[in-house]
C-alpha cells in the first residue's frame, strides 16, 4: 500500500483503503482553541445497505428467532452475541465497538432510516447524502452545507477540502472547495459500483440491465465473489478499512488538520450468502469494527471532542431470501461513537417484528428519522442552530426535530 505524499505535513497525509473516499476540511472556528471546544465530526457511509438485524439483533423480541429462521444470529442454538442491554445484542464480529459501548463511548440507534422508502441503491444513497426527503432533490450534500454554515468569525483559511477519490462524493459537494487526489493503484470501479449500476439499470432500462448482468457475471456478483475486488475478502478489506480509517483519524487529530471528514466503505449489498455469523457479512462487520477501533486509537488525543456516525442508505428485509441472503429493506441501525458521546445504550422506539408490525409486510418499520440523529449531533456538537439545520442543511425537515441527549 502506497502512502500519499509522504513529504507533506501530517495534515496533508492520507491513507487509502481499497473501497472508499475521504474528504476533510480545515474550515472550523478559530476561536475553538481559545474556548477549549475544538470538535471533530466524522461520517462513515456503508454503501450497499447494512442488515441491521444481523449487526444488532433484537434477541429479546419474541418474533425474532422465528421470522429470521436460520439467519437469526443470537437465537437459541445459533452463534452467540455480545451483550448490550438485554433486549439487543451486538454481532460478535464487533468486539471493538462493544468495548467502546461498555466504556460509554458508543451508542446504537435502531429502527432508523432516511426519508426514502423505495429500494434503489442509486436513489437511496442520493437521499442519504443530499439530506433531502427524496432523490435528485438537491445537487449538494448536507455535510458540505453544514460546513458552510459554521460561524465565520476566525475561520481557519484557506477553506480547502481534500478528497481521496476520483470524484467528490455527493455528501461533500457544494460551495466549500474540495481538492481530489487518487493513488496510483486506486480502483474506482469496484464490485459495489457495478452492483449499483446494475440496480440503476434495472429501474431505468431492464433490457440493458440484462445485458449488463450477463457481461459482468451475475452469479459471481450476487455470490459476493467480486466484493472488494475479489480474492481474500476478509484479510483484504480488514487491512483496507483500517488503513483508511487510521489516515482519517491522523488528519483530524493533527492540531493543524481538518475537523470534519467523511469516508465510505463499499460491499454491504448481501443478497446472497450473507453469512452474518461466519461468512461475508461477518467479515465486513469485523473489518468495520477494526476501522472504528483504529479511529479511536489514532484520534486518542482528541477523542473526547470527537463524534463518529456510521450510516447506510437503507436496511434489508426481515426474512431471508432463497439464496441465504437478504433483499433491500428499510429500517436499519446507525452507530454513534466518540468521547463526546453519551453512550452505553441502544436508542430505539422498537416497532416489533411480528406479522402486522412490519413495513410492507417485509421490512423493519423505521421509527426514527436518521435526520433527527444527524440534526442532534450537528446542533449539540458543532453548534449549528435548529433554524440553519432546517432551512439549509436538511431543507423541508421542519417536522423532524433534532434528537436530544446524544452527547455527554
Amino acid at each position: 500500500m502506497t502512502r500519499a505524499t509522504q513529504s507533506f505535513p501530517l495534515s496533508r497525509r492520507l491513507f487509502l483503503g481499497a473501497a472508499g473516499s475521504f474528504v476533510a476540511w480545515a474550515q472550523i472556528p478559530g476561536i475553538a482553541r481559545a474556548t477549549g471546544h475544538d470538535p471533530r465530526f466524522v461520517v462513515v457511509i456503508l454503501r450497499g445497505a447494512l442488515d441491521g438485524l444481523a449487526a444488532v439483533p433484537p434477541i429479546g423480541d419474541p418474533a425474532y428467532a422465528a421470522i429470521r429462521g436460520d439467519m437469526a444470529v443470537g437465537a437459541p442454538g445459533r452463534e452467540r452475541v455480545l451483550p448490550l442491554d438485554g433486549f439487543f445484542g451486538l454481532n460478535d464480529a464487533m468486539p471493538e465497538l462493544h468495548r467502546l459501548y461498555g466504556e460509554g463511548d458508543a451508542l446504537i440507534v435502531h429502527a432508523s432510516a432516511t426519508a426514502y422508502r423505495e429500494r434503489s441503491h442509486f436513489d437511496g444513497q442520493d437521499v442519504l447524502e443530499n439530506g433531502a426527503a427524496g432523490p435528485q432533490a438537491l445537487r449538494t450534500g448536507w455535510l458540505n452545507r453544514a460546513v458552510g454554515a459554521l460561524p465565520s468569525e476566525g475561520r481557519i483559511a484557506p477553506a480547502t477540502g481534500l478528497a481521496v477519490s476520483a470524484t467528490v462524493p455527493l455528501i461533500l459537494r457544494g460551495a466549500a472547495p474540495v481538492v481530489t487526489w487518487t493513488p496510483p493503484n486506486f480502483r474506482p470501479a469496484g464490485a459495489d459500483t457495478v452492483a449499483r449500476l446494475l440496480d440503476l439499470y434495472r429501474h431505468q432500462d431492464p433490457e440493458l440491465a440484462a445485458v449488463f448482468a450477463a457481461g459482468v457475471g451475475l452469479d459471481a456478483l450476487t455470490a459476493g465473489e467480486m466484493a472488494m475486488g475479489g480474492g481474500e475478502v476478509a484479510g483484504g478489506i480488514a487491512g483496507a478499512f483500517a488503513e483508511m480509517a487510521e489516515g482519517a483519524a491522523r488528519l483530524i487529530a493533527d492540531p493543524e488538520g481538518p475537523r470534519i471528514a467523511a469516508l465510505s466503505y463499499n460491499g454491504w449489498d448481501t443478497h446472497a450468502n450473507e453469512g452474518a455469523d461466519t461468512g461475508r457479512l461477518a467479515d465486513l462487520l469485523a473489518a468495520l469494527d477494526g476501522a472504528l477501533g483504529a479511529i479511536a486509537r489514532t484520534a486518542a488525543p482528541v477523542w473526547d471532542q470527537t463524534v463518529v456516525v456510521v450510516v447506510t442508505e437503507f436496511g434489508r428485509t426481515v426474512r431471508g431470501n432463497g439464496t441465504d441472503g437478504t433483499d433491500h429493506g428499510t429500517g436499519t441501525v446507525a452507530f454513534v461513537l466518540g468521547g463526546a458521546v453519551a453512550g452505553g445504550r441502544v436508542v430505539a422506539d422498537w416497532p416489533g417484528l411480528a406479522e402486522g408490525q412490519l413495513l410492507d409486510a417485509r421490512d423493519l418499520y423505521p421509527t426514527t428519522d436518521l435526520r433527527a440523529v444527524l440534526k442532534g449531533l450537528l446542533r449539540d456538537h458543532l453548534g449549528l442552530s435548529e433554524t440553519i439545520l432546517t432551512a439549509q442543511v436538511f431543507p423541508d425537515s421542519i417536522g423532524v426535530r433534532p434528537m436530544d441527549g446524544l452527547l455527554g
